[in-house]
């Protein structure tokens, strides 16, 4: 769709599923499992959808879902369904990996940085986007290559690695804008240096809001991920952008919900938050 001078689209590298209990933290399997049913092992399905933006001749693409190297294993704990997968998605608005000049990753997580990088010929690991530049907050990258057992399972070395040898990343520190009118937006919480991503054109505003609130359904203030290193300030995150996002019409787009891309927010007079969806694909 149009977003004043810009065009934003989202891609997919398809869905997985995780564990419902872990997405909803605290929340009980009474109230989640009414907006997200569970599968025989607990999972609730989970889109991988990514953000392509075109401004200023330039393409930018947020976050890059699962990619290919993991196993079968690691398909089968995770129900992966890669149809399409990203390079598909993009190759649907004629572009090649190639066309990317760059890529923002929300944080570095294999559900968000995994099509990062791409297995080549002998098995060799390359980043996936020769010629784009990939930019991530500094304190992201520290904490994923020098991961603890609290968090090394989500982050996987050969997202990371192949990128430094090709001297592609650009690390930021703090809120910075990468283009005029695109913006990275630290939204701390979900990991120390979570960032979203804020397009601004002509009187519009598009928030890709990441892992803050991954969808819809963790609208409500409460509904904060049992993944979050740091909920209580996921939940002053969610306050500052959610009332910011009502107060000037800010259309926000989920990046892991598997029916709803996008919408507008209002809050209803008993402090609800309620969407009302933009469709921005067909």
């Amino acid at each position: 769709m149009k977003l004043g001078a810009f065009e934003i689209y989202p891609v997919t590298d398809g869905r997985f599923r995780l564990d419902g209990g872990a997405m909803f933290g605290v929340v009980p399997k009474t109230l989640w499992e009414r907006c997200c049913p569970a599968d025989d092992l607990n999972r609730i399905p989970l889109s991988l959808t990514c953000l392509l933006i075109n401004a200023h001749g330039k393409h930018v693409l947020v976050d890059t879902g699962l990619g290919d190297k993991e196993d079968a294993k690691f398909q089968s704990i995770f129900a992966v369904e890669r149809r399409p997968t990203l390079r598909e998605s993009l190759a649907q608005r004629g572009l090649s990996p190639d066309d990317i000049h760059l890529v923002v990753n929300t944080h570095l997580h294999f559900d968000h940085a995994g099509g990062n990088t791409v297995t080549a010929e002998a098995q060799i690991v390359k980043p996936a986007f020769p010629k784009a530049a990939y930019c991530v907050q500094l304190g992201e990258y520290e904490d994923a290559v020098q991961a603890n057992e609290r968090t090394r399972a989500s982050y996987r070395h050969d997202n990371l690695t192949p990128v430094s040898h090709a001297g592609q990343w650009e690390f930021i520190r703090g809120d910075t804008e990468l283009l005029p009118g695109i913006t990275a937006v630290v939204t701390a919480g979900h990991t120390r240096y979570h960032q979203s991503v804020k397009v601004e054109s002509d009187g519009e505003t598009a928030f890709f809001l990441g892992d803050l609130i991954p969808t819809v359904s963790h609208l409500p203030l409460p509904y904060i991920m049992g993944y979050d290193l740091n909920p209580v300030r996921t939940l002053d995150t969610k306050r500052l952008v959610l009332e910011q996002a009502v107060a000037e019409h800010w259309l926000l787009i989920f990046e892991h919900d598997p029916l709803v891309q996008a919408g507008h927010i209002r809050k209803t007079a008993e402090g609800r938050y309620v969407l009302e969806e933009v469709r921005l694909w067909q």
